[in-house]
């Protein structure tokens, strides 16, 4: 592999989608310094500042009364659609804008991870609070983030914490905490564990006027507990350390981090687990069994997408509402939309993404962005050869090599930037990273 194929697949990986500008300055860097910088970037981030966080107010149906009308409650869910619209087109739009764009796609993993959906919480400030949860705490130790996570409001309302209290307890956030958040299925505990691990969590609720996680020491079970062979009188943050320092819980996060940033083809080494996230994602970029991922992950729609729009220069929250509305629509036809995982245990990946079906979403989406690209990308590619065009699109998409067949069907679309762009973004080559 050349320095550039080396700094092009870390930048697959480690960002939604690099441009040709951000490989060529990596390549000049060196891989190791580009490595640096993505896991430590600096104070400020530009792209944040231009998409500060939207003010979404509070929930617009939480003060209304049990007199409310009919109409009122019809306005009020209306309104908060719309909150939730809002949020996921400001999110899609930092994600395009990020230059840190590690953390940013750090924070898409944790969100798959704790694949907390607005479908069931049915509020858009909880969901960007616990993003701000995941953004804060997602790059460090894993103990504060779940202590932070077993008090969030949203999770506790998904996965029905409030309604876990001393006189009837509800293991659902117990369960999962232990299964997909923390241990895995081959973490050791019993079902046992997750009895006691429910008494530990009882007593928080969720005051949805406010929006906040509120502990009730009445609802709480404050007798002790023996979970995973340690006694004690566990509340929820003691139970969120205790099993976020087992060292199945580390091997485990770990192993989700090599799934998603290097994929399931090839075997997580051994020893991935650091101290913090970043400690881990440094250790993943950095063994050698990464360099044999290259070409074998299948982008996530998100990832395809936002990637697609960063190289063709597109930001999606300057488009126009119509325009965005089809870019939400592509990505629903596609199976996932940001804030609304389909269950508990997150997103699929893989093969589940090409399908028929996904070949002519990704086509209605790819037309709306090469519609949408900027004057200065089109004007790149139209000023190649026609014979080179094909390879010029390659760069632009950071595309190592076109198949004989793919470069069979680009070909006669050389004349046309637009189709040709369009081909380019639903190939099986830019299906994978």
């Amino acid at each position: 592999m050349t320095e550039r194929e080396a700094v092009a697949h870390l930048l697959r990986r480690a960002t939604f989608g690099p441009t040709a500008d951000e490989v060529d300055a990596a390549e000049h860097e060196g891989l190791a310094r580009t490595l640096d910088r993505l896991l430590n970037p600096a104070a400020s981030d530009p792209g944040v500042a231009a998409t500060p966080t939207p003010r979404l107010g509070p929930d617009p149906a939480a003060k209304l009364g049990g007199d409310a009308t009919r109409e009122q409650r019809q306005e009020a869910n209306q309104r908060r659609r719309e909150q939730v619209t809002g949020l996921t087109e400001w999110w899609l739009g930092r994600m395009v804008a990020a230059e840190h764009q590690l953390t940013e796609k750090t924070l898409f993993f944790w969100h798959g991870h704790w694949a907390t959906s607005v479908q069931k919480v049915r509020s858009a400030p909880l969901m960007l609070r616990q993003l701000d949860t995941l953004r804060r705490l997602g790059r460090g130790p894993l103990a504060p983030l779940v202590e932070g996570m077993v008090q969030d409001p949203a999770l506790i309302l998904w996965l029905d914490g409030q309604k876990n209290t001393r006189t009837a307890p509800n293991e659902n956030l117990a369960r999962e905490l232990m299964e997909l958040f923390t241990l895995g299925l081959d973490g050791g505990y019993t079902e046992t564990d997750v009895k006691e691990g429910a008494r530990a969590l009882t007593g928080w609720t969720v005051d949805r006027r406010t929006g906040a996680a509120r502990f009730a020491p009445r609802r709480h079970d404050p007798g002790p507990k023996t979970i995973l062979g340690r006694r004690g009188a566990f509340d929820a943050g003691a139970y969120a350390r205790l099993l976020a320092g087992r060292p199945e819980a580390a091997r485990f996060v770990a192993g989700r981090l090599w799934f998603r940033f290097a994929g399931g083809q090839v075997p997580p080494p051994a020893d991935l687990a650091g101290p913090d996230t970043v400690a881990t994602l440094r250790r993943i970029f950095t063994r050698p069994a990464f360099a044999q991922t290259r070409d074998t992950l299948v982008k996530q729609p998100v990832e395809w997408m936002v990637g697609a729009a960063r190289q063709l220069g597109v930001r999606p929250s300057a488009l126009p509402a119509e325009q965005r509305r089809r870019l939400l629509a592509g990505l629903d036809a596609l199976d996932q939309v940001p804030l609304r995982p389909p269950s508990v245990g997150g997103w699929p990946a893989g093969t589940a993404w090409l399908t028929t079906s996904s070949l002519q979403a990704k086509l209605r989406i790819a037309g709306v962005l090469a519609d949408a690209a900027a004057p200065a990308v089109l004007a790149r590619l139209s000023a190649a050869p026609r014979d080179g065009r094909p390879e010029a699109l390659a760069r632009m998409l950071v595309v190592d090599r076109w198949s004989d067949r793919t470069r069979a069907a680009l070909a006669p679309l050389a004349g046309a930037p637009h189709r040709l762009l369009v081909a380019g973004l639903v190939s099986p080559e830019y299906a994978v990273s």
